[in-house]
């Protein structure tokens, strides 16, 4: 068989010249362009496995020549080159098409790795399209619902990155469905038939993260009994997200960073590095840019989960979605039995504020199913007790406050759980969101300094007696 041939494109002599003896050292054919131009008269001729460019060049950009290879040759491969401040660059050229990205500068370990995939997930590519494409438009009916014309046209978005293998962050409120959005992602990719692995950093305790993500020798540490097996080699050959990337401690992301750049991990007391070939999918409810500004999430470690970034809007920004989802949700739960809403009831959610978003809603048609006597949902169904609402309130507003949405759910989860003396399942039940949800923002709650109300047991079984005396009274 003979060498696969490269085309490298750079208008950088010594780049050029850099580049083309690295990759005829690993067994590659090379031709050299100094343009985006001469480098379309050379593809005129001659066929190329792959395509490397620089983004940036004088007269055509490394987008514009990869626009013109895709309109040539679909499946040829094209890796685009970019310097650290112009990430956009890349975001641009994922969504143009190309397979991945090289942040100058690199190494040639890194370069080979880029290369070796590239070239290695072309042969099969048609087959694998097809038939991904035969069952894409069922799964994501099945998994997302919306009519929302923003989010709509953000999925369209995840359809066109779904094949390449770049880093994706996806940025969005609890609740919002930015595991389902992985899930998609992941299904429509070119590594669907590996293992989808996720893995919640805000649910693991910091001391424990490390060895969740990266496994342990046995003898390691103290309890280490046994070899344990991390989420990244469990990954191994599919995907792996890291949801709520963000509650991770800067130690712990100094060694994600590290994994990122080099594909290989350390199991703690390991003696030897062990590749893996995994893509990263990373989900955040905080503003990460801003918590990079305020000193508690790595800059360099930002940039490389936010190769292209998603944000999904939380439920108050897309009400057009509510009664659709409701259907859906009442469809999940009945066997041929027609169950709809009241138009009150109906009328009734369309108002509300659902600070705990997508999941929030579940949950409550979850309730007003089981309590339903006839087959419509009404308002009653929805606010019944300790369903945490009331009929002549969608939100509670606090006398005397102003401020932003974000502000005022805070303050309302806060005054909840003082109500209860920090009973976090009865706040969560009370605010009609998932302790999961609750757990979440009260420990960004905490990273913001703020206080949060411990459990206090004693006064909790009081104020339920009172509570019921109340009543009975």
């Amino acid at each position: 068989m003979g060498k696969q041939k490269i085309l490298v494109v750079d208008d950088d002599g010594q780049m050029r010249l850099g580049l083309k003896e690295a990759l005829i050292r690993h067994g590659y054919a090379v031709d050299p362009c100094g343009s985006a131009d001469e480098a379309l008269k050379v593809l005129a001729g001659t066929r190329y496995a792959m395509v490397i460019t620089d983004m940036r060049m004088p007269g055509r950009s490394g987008l514009d020549l990869l626009d013109e290879v895709k309109k040539r040759s679909p499946e040829t491969p094209v890796v685009v080159m970019t310097a650290f401040g112009t990430i956009q660059d890349a975001v641009d050229a994922m969504k143009g098409g190309a397979f991945d990205y090289l942040m100058k500068p690199f190494d040639q370990e890194t370069l080979e790795k880029v290369v070796a995939k590239a070239l290695k997930e072309t042969t099969g590519k048609v087959l694998r399209k097809s038939l991904r494409s035969s069952g894409r438009n069922r799964k994501e009916e099945k998994e997302f619902v919306t009519r929302d014309p923003v989010l709509i046209k953000t999925l369209r978005f995840v359809r066109e990155i779904s094949a390449s293998r770049s880093t994706v962050l996806i940025q969005g409120e609890s609740g919002t469905g930015k595991e389902l959005i992985a899930r998609m992602i992941h299904a429509n990719s070119s590594v669907s038939t590996g293992p989808f692995v996720a893995v919640n950093c805000a649910a693991i305790p910091e001391g424990l993260l490390e060895s969740e993500l990266f496994g342990h020798e046995k003898g390691a540490f103290s309890g280490a009994h046994a070899r344990k097996i991390g989420k990244f080699e469990q990954a191994d050959g599919g995907t792996l997200l890291l949801d709520e990337v963000g509650e991770m401690d800067l130690v712990l992301q100094a060694k994600l960073l590290r994994v990122l750049q080099e594909r290989e991990i350390d199991r703690i007391g390991g003696a030897r590095s062990i590749p893996v070939d995994v893509r990263i999918l990373a989900t955040t409810n905080r503003d990460l840019r801003r918590e990079v500004e305020e000193g508690r999430f790595r800059e360099d470690l930002f940039y490389r989960l936010n190769v292209v970034p998603l944000r999904i809007p939380p439920l108050r920004e897309r009400t057009c979605d509510i009664l659709p989802l409701c259907e859906y949700f009442i469809q999940c739960r009945t066997s041929g039995e027609v169950v709809g809403l009241s138009p009150e009831a109906a009328a009734f959610l369309k108002k509300r504020n659902f600070p705990g978003n997508v999941r929030e809603l579940e949950n409550l048609i979850e309730r007003a199913m089981l309590i339903r006597r006839g087959d419509e949902i009404d308002v009653e169904d929805l606010t019944a007790p300790d369903s945490g609402v009331r009929p002549t309130e969608s939100i509670r507003v606090l006398p005397g406050q102003r401020g932003s949405v974000k502000n005022m759910e805070q303050e309302l989860v806060l005054q909840t759980l003082r109500e209860v003396h920090g009973n976090r399942t009865q706040a969560a039940v009370l605010l009609g969101i998932s302790i999961r949800t609750l757990r979440n923002k009260l420990a960004e709650y905490r990273k913001a300094g703020i206080t949060v109300p411990d459990y206090e047991p004693e006064k909790q079984s009081r104020g339920r007696g009172a509570a019921l005396r109340c009543a009975g009274g």
